[in-house]
C-alpha cells in the first residue's frame, strides 16, 4: 500500500482512437502487446468497442466508437486525435480513496459503484484530470474473469508475428499543461492523493537555444506512481509543450514511459517491429565516451548503435529513448525505459540532445520557422 489512499500500482491506460482494431493491430505488432479481451455489441456494449490489451504488468485499453451516440469518444477523437482518456491506479479501497480525494479537493466524475456479473464484481470510481482526462481508482480483488464484466475472450483470435519487446510495467505517465496550470496539477495530485513533489525543474533548467519547459514530479511516497507534469516556458521558438497543447487543442498525457530489463534487446525489437525513435547525434556518444564518472555495464558502443540515451545519478544510471509520435498529430508518444541500480531520476543529462533531437522533427511540420530547403517538398 501506498500513501494517503492505498495505491497499490499502476492499472491500466485507455486510449480513445478513431479505429480500435487498427489501433490494436499496431500495439500488437509494434509493441507486442496481447489480444486479452474485448468488448463490444457481442458483449452487449452497442456504441463502441474496446480491445483489452496486455503484457506482463502493461495493460492498455483500446477504445472507438462505433454510433453516432458515442459523443464521449467521438468528441474527444475529433478534438484530440488518438489519445489517452483516462489511466487508472489499483487501490485498496475505491470508496476510501474516492472519499479522501474529493474530500481534499478531487473534481468528482463517477462516484464509487459495482460492476457485477457471475464471475464476480470490480468497484471503480473517477476523478478530473487536465483537461478532458480521467483518474480511475479501481480494484478487482473480487472479480475472475477478464478485466471487467462488459470484456469477454476476443471475439476473433488474431495471430500477430513480431519480435519479443520485453516491455515489463508503466514506469511513468507524462502530462503536458498550459502556462501557469503546473503548479495547480501539482497542487491537485498532493492534495487530493497525498502525493509529493519529488523533482522541481525551473527556469533554465530544461531547454535549448531555441525552446524551454518547466517541470514538476510528484510521486507516491514509494515512488509506485511517479508523473511529471510539463509547462511551456519562454523561449525564442516554440516549445514541444506548446506545440503539444496547440496539436492537442488543450492540456492532456503527452507520453508513456514503458519499463524494461534489457533496454539493448527491447530497442532492437522494437526498431523491427517497425517503431520509429528520434535520432541521437553520434557526437552525443563521443561526449559520453569522454565521460570518467560513468560506470554502466552495456556497450557504449551498442547504445550507439540502438540510438539509447544514458545519464547518470549518485545511486545508478537510465537509459531511455523516445519514440517519434505514433499518430497522424504530433503529440502522443512513448519513451522506453530501464532503471539500473535504483535510479529515480528522468534523465537531466539527456535533455539537451533530446530537445535537440525533438526540435529536428519540429522543423520538418514547420514549428520551428525553418528555411524552406528544410521542409519535405509538397506532393
Amino acid at each position: 500500500m501506498s500513501g494517503a489512499i492505498g495505491i497499490r500500482g499502476y492499472d491500466f491506460i485507455e486510449f480513445y482512437v478513431g479505429s480500435a482494431k487498427m489501433t490494436a493491430f499496431w500495439f500488437a505488432k509494434s509493441l507486442g502487446m496481447d489480444f486479452t479481451g474485448y468488448a463490444g455489441p457481442e458483449t452487449g456494449v452497442r456504441d463502441r468497442v474496446s480491445y483489452y490489451m496486455t503484457k506482463h504488468r502493461l495493460k492498455f485499453v483500446i477504445t472507438s466508437p462505433i454510433s453516432p451516440n458515442c459523443f464521449d469518444v467521438s468528441g474527444f477523437t475529433q478534438k484530440h486525435g488518438d489519445g489517452i482518456k483516462r489511466w487508472a491506479v489499483e487501490v485498496d479501497s475505491v470508496e476510501e480513496a474516492f472519499k479522501y480525494a474529493t474530500e481534499h479537493g478531487a473534481v468528482m466524475v463517477r462516484r464509487p459503484e459495482k460492476l457485477e456479473n457471475h464471475h464476480g464484481y470490480v468497484e471503480e470510481a473517477a476523478i478530473r484530470l487536465y483537461d478532458d482526462t480521467e483518474l480511475i481508482y479501481v480494484n478487482r480483488d473480487n472479480y475472475k474473469h477478464i478485466f471487467r464484466p462488459d470484456f469477454c475472450e476476443p471475439i476473433q483470435k488474431i495471430a500477430v508475428s513480431c519480435e519479443e519487446t520485453g516491455l515489463r510495467a508503466v514506469d511513468h505517465i507524462v502530462g503536458n499543461v498550459r502556462e501557469n496550470e503546473m503548479n495547480l496539477w501539482a497542487d491537485y495530485f498532493n492534495s487530493t492523493m497525498g502525493f509529493e513533489t519529488f523533482i522541481d525543474f525551473g527556469p533554465g533548467d530544461i531547454g535549448t537555444k531555441y525552446s524551454a519547459l518547466l517541470s514538476k514530479v510528484v510521486r507516491t511516497s514509494d515512488s509506485r506512481i511517479r508523473n511529471p507534469i510539463n509547462e511551456p516556458h519562454e523561449g525564442i521558438k516554440k516549445s514541444q509543450i506548446q506545440e503539444f497543447i496547440e496539436e492537442y487543442y488543450g492540456s492532456g498525457v503527452q507520453h508513456v514511459a514503458l519499463r524494461t530489463n534489457d533496454i539493448v534487446q527491447t530497442i532492437s525489437a522494437l526498431r523491427k517491429n517497425g517503431i520509429e525513435f528520434l535520432t541521437i547525434p553520434d557526437t552525443y556518444y563521443d561526449a559520453l565516451r569522454d565521460r570518467k564518472d560513468l560506470r554502466i555495464q552495456e556497450s557504449i558502443d551498442d547504445l550507439q548503435k540502438h540510438g539509447i540515451l544514458c545519464d547518470s545519478e549518485s545511486n545508478g544510471y537510465l537509459l531511455q529513448l523516445f519514440t517519434k509520435p505514433i499518430g497522424d498529430r504530433p503529440t502522443f508518444f512513448f519513451e522506453i525505459i530501464q532503471r539500473c541500480g535504483g535510479a529515480e531520476g528522468f534523465g537531466k543529462g539527456n535533455f539537451q540532445a533530446l530537445f535537440e533531437s525533438i526540435e529536428l522533427d519540429q522543423k520538418l511540420r514547420g514549428n520551428l520557422d525553418p528555411d524552406p530547403a528544410e521542409l519535405m517538398p509538397p506532393c
